[in-house]
């Protein structure tokens, strides 16, 4: 009997039960403790620059106009914890990408219930590094030039003020990718093929990737919400897609 087809916020909420159960759990550990690191680290540089982030992109409005500053300056305070907030995300994936990649792996395992996969090595994992590395580049070069837009759009005066929503519609977009592109290339599928899958489910893709959003917004939460967003775009990936499967071989790890 095939597995229900969920909703955003349950692929998200089932992916964190996955991530918390004992089987799955010290595969969590590690980059758990690397994106904390990173957390706190961004966290007290963020402390003693954010105030000045905003001063620089606010617009010098005429003093005729002096009483939007209220209206305008909480927009770019968001525009700055949206910003800071990619920034993180972009580097914490990056580091913890071959740990999120064998997670991920394990996750579709339980999901299906068949294990088609290599079994764990230190050696397997540090020949993930790579293929890993290498899909985030992509994911980078399919980012940065869409962020510089919407950077370069926040500079500009009057205009600026739509920066923030564009960068959350464009943020839950990023998320998607970002997530479900781990089960798609650990069963080969390729970067376009895999947006075009996506594309083909914009509304559900948009669901899973608006609540990982959300949940990775929170301070200190976010860094458990990373794994169980792998865990929850596994979850997505392997029941959106049904049975659809390429079986691995140990030959794609290198």
């Amino acid at each position: 009997m095939q597995a229900p087809v969920l909703s955003g916020p349950q692929y998200l909420r089932e992916g964190l039960k996955l991530v918390l159960s004992p089987g799955l759990r010290v595969f969590v550990l590690l980059p758990l403790a690397v994106n904390l690191l990173l957390f706190g680290a961004l966290v007290y540089f963020v402390s003693h620059q954010f105030s000045l982030w905003v001063d620089a992109l606010m617009p010098s409005l005429p003093d005729w106009l002096s009483f939007l500053t209220y209206i305008i300056w909480p927009l770019f305070v968001v525009l700055v914890i949206l910003m800071v907030f990619f920034t993180f995300t972009l580097v914490a994936n990056v580091v913890a990408a071959p740990f999120n990649g064998f997670l991920a792996e394990k996750v579709e395992v339980v999901a299906r219930g068949e294990d088609t996969f290599p079994p764990f090595s230190w050696g397997e994992l540090a020949a993930m590094v790579p293929r890993t590395f290498s899909r985030e580049m992509r994911k980078l070069g399919y980012f940065l030039p869409r962020a510089i837009g919407l950077f370069i759009l926040s500079l500009i005066p009057v205009v600026n003020v739509i920066a923030a929503p564009l960068w959350l519609v464009f943020g839950i977009w990023m998320m998607a990718i970002q997530y479900i592109d781990y089960p798609a290339d650990n069963n080969k599928m390729s970067w376009q093929d895999m947006l075009a899958w996506l594309r083909s489910k914009r509304w559900q893709s948009l669901s899973f990737g608006g609540v990982t959003y959300l949940a990775l917004l929170i301070p200190f939460v976010n860094i458990l919400m990373m794994p169980a967003a792998v865990a929850g775009a596994t979850l997505f990936w392997v029941r959106e897609k049904g049975d659809t499967r390429v079986t691995r071989t140990p030959e794609h790890r290198a």
